[in-house]
This record gives C-alpha cells, sequence and structure tokens, in this order.
C-alpha cells in the first residue's frame, strides 16, 4: 500500500488482520490528519473497522495503528504508551516520515498501486526452432 503526504510516498506493509483487510477496502482514501503531541497525526475514518486493540507499550515510528473503532493513527516517533490501539500496518521506509507529515495538520492519501498488467508473448516451435510469425524461421519459409 501506498501513503502519500505532499509529493512523499511512502510504502506501508498491512498486517494481517481484520482491521487490516477492512482498512484496505476502504481504499483509495484520503484523510485530513491532525497533529497531536509532536509524535503522531490522526484522522477520522469513514466507516468503524474491527478491533482487537492491545497495549503496545512502546509506539514505534512508522505504526499505522487504529484508535477506538474509527480513528486512524499514523506515528512518526517512537515513544511509550499506556493507551491501547488496533494495530493494521506498518510505514516501511521511514526516511523522511517526521518531515512530509511536519508540524500540523497534514493530507494524507492511502493506496493500493496498480498492478502491471503482465505482457504474453507466445512462441510457436517449428522443427525444433522458435517461430515468432510469418517467414521468421531462417531454414523453413511459412506462408
Amino acid at each position: 500500500m501506498l501513503m502519500t503526504v505532499g509529493g512523499s510516498r511512502f510504502n506501508v506493509v498491512l498486517g494481517d488482520s481484520d482491521a487490516a483487510r477492512a482498512f484496505q477496502k476502504l481504499l483509495p482514501l484520503t484523510l485530513k490528519m491532525e497533529e497531536l503531541n509532536g509524535n503522531e497525526k490522526h484522522g477520522e475514518l469513514p466507516k468503524p473497522l474491527p478491533v482487537s486493540a492491545s497495549r503496545p507499550g512502546t509506539i514505534r515510528r512508522g505504526d499505522l495503528m487504529l484508535y477506538g473503532s474509527s480513528t486512524l493513527v499514523v506515528f512518526y516517533a517512537t515513544f511509550d504508551s499506556p493507551y491501547s490501539y488496533t494495530r493494521v500496518g506498518r510505514v516501511a521506509d521511514l526516511a523522511g516520515l517526521a518531515e512530509a507529515l511536519g508540524r500540523g495538520d497534514a493530507r494524507v492519501s492511502f493506496s493500493i498501486p496498480q498492478a502491471l498488467t503482465p505482457h504474453v508473448v507466445t512462441v510457436s516451435f517449428i522443427h525444433g526452432r522458435p517461430w515468432l510469425g510469418r517467414n521468421t524461421c531462417r531454414s523453413h519459409r511459412h506462408e
């Protein structure tokens, strides 16, 4: 999954949970995320997600978590916390994350990149040699 903030893009690895799967079904999604405590951005989701909250103890820079059932939080600092969260995923490439999110509120987009459609090439063999089309085999002329 991609997270885009301004001109910066970050790869996010979604967790293997009901919350992560439900979040993925909401994509593409753009949220206005508000600054809180100099270590996180949080925004309200359009609908609640399944929760399985636990107290992580230490929040890690790059954690993508759900607070309650409908508040998505992106953490850009590491710190200890007594609060409970449901893990959704993790930002994989942390370089520039805090700078991109900035000090104030941020507009953050989440999306799944379009998969490249594979190109299929069919090669036929005639007498053990590849034949890619009319008159392409050196030893035989095919009309």
